[in-house]
Formats: structure tokens, C-alpha cells, sequence
């Protein structure tokens, strides 16, 4: 089977890195014609995941804003909020929204950019401030 190894004469399936099913999902939904139900995008995912694996996906992911969902009769459609990115940025400002000390967070983080992001940053804050004077 694809991504599964055997050891000791039992099949196990390959650990996924943290986030990655979340993508997957992600990208099924960027991909859909509309809203749609957690069967769709069971059937759109790579991989053979169980229904209640996508449900749980799903649940997570509205729980983040990333998605949204729609009552479709007993069920829901889903549809995205944020793509990949806007998930990473989530992701972020919850952590640093757990932080007391925010501004030695952003430092920190502002000190480890690489001077082509640092640029990539700036250049971003002023065409929001731009934007925002509008």
C-alpha cells in the first residue's frame, strides 16, 4: 500500500507531519465548484482517510475560521475561509495572542527574518498603511 511500510509483520501507516491533513483538506476545498459535504471531500483527499477523520478535520478547521459551513438538511456543506497561507497566519497570531509579552515576540521574530523577508515584511506594512490611508 502507498505510504505504509512493514514492521515486525504488521502494516503501519506513515505518521503525518503536523498540519498536514488540515492542508489537504485545505486544497480539496480551493479546489471545489461550491460548497460542499465532508463526502466530497473524504473522495477529494489523497489517501484512504475514514469519514469521521475528514469530519474531525473539518470541525477543527472551522473551530480556526478557516472554513465555513452551511446546514445542507441533516448535514453541512464547507466551504474555505482562508487558504494555506491565511491558515499559517492563524496559526500565528494565535500564538502570539498567547503571549504576554508581544512585543519582544514580534522582535524576536522581526530579529530571525533573513534580509529578503525582513524586506518582504516592510514592504507589506507600508502597502497596508498606504491602504489604510485610502
Amino acid at each position: 500500500m502507498r505510504g505504509q511500510h512493514k514492521a515486525g509483520g504488521e502494516e503501519h501507516a506513515r505518521r503525518r507531519g503536523h498540519g498536514e491533513l488540515e492542508s489537504q483538506v485545505l486544497a480539496a476545498l480551493g479546489k471545489a465548484p461550491g460548497p460542499v459535504t465532508a463526502a466530497w471531500v473524504q473522495e477529494s483527499v489523497a489517501g484512504d482517510l475514514a469519514y469521521t477523520t475528514v469530519m474531525t478535520i473539518l470541525t477543527r478547521l472551522h473551530a480556526k475560521g478557516a472554513v465555513a459551513r452551511e446546514r445542507a438538511g441533516r448535514s453541512f456543506e464547507w466551504v474555505p475561509v482562508a487558504n494555506e497561507a491565511g491558515l499559517a497566519a492563524l496559526r500565528m497570531r494565535k500564538v502570539l495572542d498567547g503571549e504576554s509579552d508581544r512585543e519582544a515576540v514580534l522582535a524576536s521574530f522581526v530579529t530571525g527574518l533573513t534580509a529578503g523577508d525582513e524586506r518582504l515584511l516592510r514592504e507589506l506594512l507600508a502597502q497596508t498603511a498606504d491602504e489604510g490611508e485610502a
